[in-house]
């Protein structure tokens, strides 16, 4: 099996992130992809870097799937990043390669299949997206097959989508952002995505709530950056036990988002239910 994962974050971010956790956002979903396909070939991309090549429609084709990373990157800037994201989606439906996003990823599906992506202002969903209930299409939909009638996930973001493009199918949604899960189809591609991180583990959580500690105060989401080291600080804790039931509560978590085979459910599921069976369509068995 050979994967492609594109990186949506410019290089700085990119770098600010490594320095941050360790890794970039294509590395962690590099890592946990590689986790639950363990024989597959991965690949990175960067199509926002102004030196990186964008693949071509053939050679996107000559992956079995193609994941999206998060970003800071606002897909309504008019910016040569942006731009070529969004340039690399449509070859990505071009190309009939199952394509999966997180994030920023299901933004940039978004505005390459026409629909539209807009800034929240000063609302955030920061640390954790609460209350997450499929829709009535959702439920029955193999992308959020096995989650809880409602669940929680990690999420930071202060875009979202506006409009699902033409024919789009919303699959999820909560109290703060309307599109939190979606499958988007252009032609011969398929995707499917989630506003929020089935990627990150709580450890990158805590780190991220600590690299937007400033916005987040000023968005109102807290006082002082105390309180948001404090926050951090206490999903750290659960992160390096999990079995402490007193920082779960005090959390308000419980094992849709704590136990990792439950937090990865959305990416457990596109390798099964959308990249395998397009490989059997393809020819290419199951190695």
């Amino acid at each position: 099996m050979r994967l492609l994962i594109a990186e949506s974050e410019p290089p700085a971010d990119r770098e600010k992130r490594r320095a941050s956790v360790g890794r970039s956002s294509g590395e962690t979903m590099r890592d946990l992809v590689q986790s639950l396909a363990p024989g597959a070939t991965i690949d990175r991309a960067t199509p926002a870097d102004a030196d990186g090549d964008i693949p071509d429609e053939a050679t996107i084709a000559g992956y079995d799937a193609v994941f999206l990373t998060g970003s800071p990157l606002h897909v309504y800037d008019d910016t040569p990043e942006a731009a070529r994201e969004v340039e690399f989606m449509r070859r990505v439906f071009a190309s009939g390669t199952p394509s999966f996003g997180s994030c920023a990823g299901l933004q940039v599906a978004v505005a390459a299949a026409g629909g539209v992506v807009r800034s929240m202002g000063d609302r955030r969903e920061a640390g954790f997206a609460r209350r997450i209930a499929a829709t009535e299409e959702g439920r029955d939909h193999p992308l959020l097959a096995g989650r809880a009638p409602v669940w929680d996930a990690a999420s930071i973001h202060g875009d979202e989508v506006e409009t699902l493009p033409e024919g789009a199918t919303l699959l999820a949604s909560n109290g703060v952002t309307a599109v939190q899960a979606a499958e988007i189809r252009v032609g011969p591609g398929v995707f499917w995505g989630v506003q929020y991180h089935p990627e990150l583990s709580l450890t990158e959580v805590a780190a991220a709530l600590r690299r937007q500690a400033s916005d987040l105060v000023d968005a109102g989401l807290a006082r002082a950056r105390a309180e948001i080291e404090a926050q951090a600080a206490l999903i750290d804790a659960l992160a390096a036990d999990p079995t402490r039931r007193d920082l779960a509560w005090r959390l308000g978590l419980d094992t849709e988002l704590i136990d990792r085979a439950k937090r990865t459910t959305e990416l457990r599921n596109f390798l099964e239910h959308l990249v395998a069976p397009t490989r059997a369509t393809r020819g290419r068995g199951l190695a």
